[in-house]
């Protein structure tokens, strides 16, 4: 299995509140009531559907965390395409452990893999256009990171972590500031190195290039206007189409040119995969 690395973020902290949050003050009063104290479970965790796997060793730091000796197989590498049906995960422990973290651990596993499950349909649809499908800051507050992970599990590219990484200027900046060109100068005197120009209009493009923009978001722009824009731009900087992409639209979009195309349902909209954890005795 290649090393699981989530980079700035308090995974600890994260499983803690978690569990926390799930258990209160009083704990899991029915596994305490109904489970001898040093009872002994085995489980395996699998997929009801066909997915794309993503939030395993999440999973794994939530029943670690209640009973950290317990034994744990993890059975599919992270971003594996699996079928209905296919186990994910094997676990044999402290019984009372196992049961108490389980609906975290699924949870986790539920979220992330179905949106890495959406991402990679978006992938498969883009794929051979030539254009690399974005994911957004359409996420969950305090999930981003995660999120994003999940994303990449699909075989997106991460885009704009946060509002820290580029400056993004949009209609409501340019309407402040009084113009593309002034919005874009601003950034520009600020020693911002990546300025990204949201457009709607072809006749916003070569005011944003002037100006300085150095990546231009095409907004909600058909495939006609798409390559309008494509071709003024001229491979100058990349060019992103965005808003209102669907899954039977994406590849139009993708063949109009764009470098990339950016899509917010896939963190704001996927469905949670379907991953159970079946139980029986060690």
């Amino acid at each position: 299995m290649a090393p699981f690395i989530l980079s700035d973020f308090d995974l600890d902290a994260f499983v803690r509140a978690t569990l926390a949050e799930d258990m209160g003050t009083r704990g899991d009063i029915t596994s305490m009531a109904t489970i001898p104290a040093d009872a002994r479970f085995g489980g395996v965790m699998d997929s009801r559907d066909a997915i794309t796997v993503a939030g395993l060793p999440i999973a794994e730091r939530f029943f670690r965390a209640l009973a950290p000796a317990m034994e744990i197989e993890i059975l599919v590498e992270e971003g594996a395409q699996v079928a209905a049906g296919s186990d994910l995960m094997r676990l044999s422990g402290h019984a009372r452990a196992m049961l108490t973290a389980e609906r975290s651990a699924l949870n986790t596993v539920q979220h992330l893999s179905g949106i890495a499950t959406m991402t990679r349909q978006y992938v498969d649809a883009l794929a051979g256009t030539g254009a690399t499908l974005l994911d957004t800051r359409k996420t969950i507050p305090g999930l981003r990171v995660l999120e994003k992970y999940a994303t990449r599990m699909g075989g997106a590219k991460n885009h704009r972590m946060g509002l820290w990484d580029a400056a993004m200027i949009k209609d409501n900046h340019v309407a402040v500031a009084g113009s593309v060109e002034e919005a874009v100068r601003r950034a520009v005197a600020a020693g911002i190195a990546d300025i990204i120009v949201e457009v709607d209009r072809v006749d916003q493009v070569q005011p944003a290039l002037g100006a300085g923009a150095t990546h231009l978001l095409l907004d909600n722009m058909g495939p006609d206007q798409l390559r309008e824009c494509v071709a003024i731009v001229g491979g100058r900087v990349p060019t992103e189409a965005s808003g209102g992409v669907r899954i039977d639209t994406i590849r139009a979009i993708g063949e109009t040119g764009v470098t990339y195309v950016s899509v917010g349902r896939l963190t704001q909209s996927a469905p949670a995969a379907d991953v159970g954890l079946d139980f029986a005795l060690a």
